[in-house]
């Protein structure tokens, strides 16, 4: 192999030039294996009220941006993990939605999966206005706590310089302990805070650990197309917060679910509303975290609604996961609203709107019933298959010779380019690079994916074709 193997892999997988035989021993290189292991860790719920500042306190303790924030009241929903580490002990943090002890409608699912979070949690805290005071919502939350033997720490938020400690004296009326006082905004206090928590932090955590690599499943879509109904019905709990208003869903929240007797990683993601550069407050955030969570993903499920005209929004979303090179299963949710003349309107947009991506596995399934949604998994299983495999050099060039023979590469500049080489120089999409001696048309690399897909069966999984240009001037300095 040549000494300049490691320089050659930079240059893939764009198109570029090539100048010697040796570039064609990248044939050699191998995928990386993208099987992730689950770590189960100590788990911390923060929990309070609306608008206290919980969100905030979870990026302080994560030392980074990750929660969504903004100064409004309501902007947390699902409960979400993140993790986090302090004194090199490594820890679950769960951010929850405000919790309202008379909440109704959305705010009380809300409610349902912060009172969850709190019963799964190894540790709690409590977050409470300082500037505010013990209010009637903070009372109730320490009622309910106080009779649960789960450690309990009481985190007074807000107090931002040292005349205002005094005032926390007043929440010891909670009955939870010792109020910390902690700026979650500035970072004042926040240290003594995380010591305290490692305190009442368990070493190991109550619940079994989850073992094995599952397989990350992003769910994407527009808004209140079924992403959250989906994800519950697969857990087979209320994972996620569901609502008829569309953008309930903000943070990524994730699941580890059984399906098919292998074990799958869901995200369900917040809905993709617009460009991220004209979205604006959370809903900037929450389309970055969706963007993130979508390149965290192997394969993504797209779900579009089919009681409804394919939209624009619908597409868009449909090539950010191109772009991103992810395996690709499109549901069709709400089947049980489609009646016959919608069917056959769908079968045209289909032909329409999704001809870009024919390779593509659909599934016609209703998140809310539970109808065929067992049938994501072959679907899930083929497309990875496809985004995983890699075809033998030797294979490859002979079916590329015969393909090429039969069907030419059109005349560029009044000469024909020839295909000299080619090598697959990835996975996860697999990525072909083929060596020629002048560029390929674009419409002559999709007729080349197109026969690729036929002969080695890659649906529900992108393709990449490069080309590398022969650098004639550097053949020619060496003759």
């Amino acid at each position: 192999m040549s000494d300049n193997f490691e320089t050659d892999l930079t240059a893939l997988p764009g198109d570029g030039i090539w100048s010697d035989e040796s570039d064609w021993q990248l044939a050699d290189i191998e995928g990386a294996d993208g099987a992730a292991e689950v770590e189960h860790m100590p788990v911390l719920a923060i929990v309070g009220r609306p608008n206290v500042g919980k969100s905030t306190l979870v990026n302080r303790i994560l030392g980074r941006r990750e929660a969504v924030v903004e100064d409004i009241p309501g902007v947390t929903r699902d409960r979400v993990s993140y993790s986090a580490s302090w004194s090199g002990r490594s820890f679950t943090v769960v951010d929850t939605g405000g919790w309202e002890p008379d909440a109704k409608g959305l705010q009380q699912a809300v409610a349902a999966q912060a009172e969850l979070a709190m019963r799964t949690a190894d540790a709690i805290v409590v977050v409470v206005d300082a500037t505010v005071g013990a209010t009637a919502t903070d009372e109730a939350v320490a009622r309910v706590l106080r009779r649960s033997k789960t450690p309990v720490i009481l985190c007074a938020n807000k107090v931002d310089s040292e005349r205002m400690e005094a005032d926390t004296a007043a929440l010891w009326s909670l009955g939870l302990g010792e109020p910390h006082p902690v700026s979650a905004a500035h970072g004042r206090g926040a240290g003594d805070l995380l010591d305290v928590i490692l305190q009442k932090l368990p070493a190991t955590p109550r619940e079994a650990p989850v073992l094995g690599g599952p397989r990350r499943v992003a769910l994407v879509g527009k808004p209140n197309v079924g992403k959250s109904s989906l994800l519950n019905k697969l857990a087979g709990t209320e994972r996620s917060v569901v609502d008829n208003v569309a953008g309930t869903t903000v943070d990524p929240v994730d699941e580890i679910v059984e399906l098919g007797g292998k074990v799958w990683n869901f995200v369900d993601t917040a809905g993709l509303r617009r460009k991220v550069r004209t979205a604006s407050g959370h809903e900037y955030y929450a389309s970055l975290r969706t963007r993130a969570a979508l390149d965290a993903a192997e394969v993504a499920i797209l779900l579009i609604d089919a009681s409804q005209p394919i939209t624009e929004q619908d597409l868009r979303v449909l090539s950010l996961i191109i772009e991103s090179g992810r395996a690709l299963v499109i549901a069709f949710n709400k089947w049980d609203l489609v009646d016959e003349d919608r069917r056959y309107q769908l079968d045209k947009e289909i032909d329409r709107e999704l001809a870009r991506v024919p390779w593509a596995r659909r599934v016609n399934i209703s998140a809310s019933t539970g109808r065929s949604v067992q049938k994501l998994v072959p679907a899930m299983e083929s497309a990875l298959e496809a985004w995983d495999k890699r075809i033998s050099t030797g294979p490859l060039n002979s079916w590329l010779k015969d393909v090429i023979a039969a069907n030419p590469p059109p005349l560029r500049g009044g000469r024909q380019p020839r295909v000299m080489f080619a090598t697959q120089a990835s996975v996860r999409p697999p990525t072909f690079v083929l060596f020629t001696t002048g560029f390929l048309e674009a419409g002559y690399r999709r007729f080349l994916e197109r026969r690729l897909r036929e002969e080695f069966n890659f649906d529900g999984s992108p393709v990449r074709i490069n080309v590398r240009v022969r650098d004639k001037r550097e053949q020619r300095r060496k003759r």
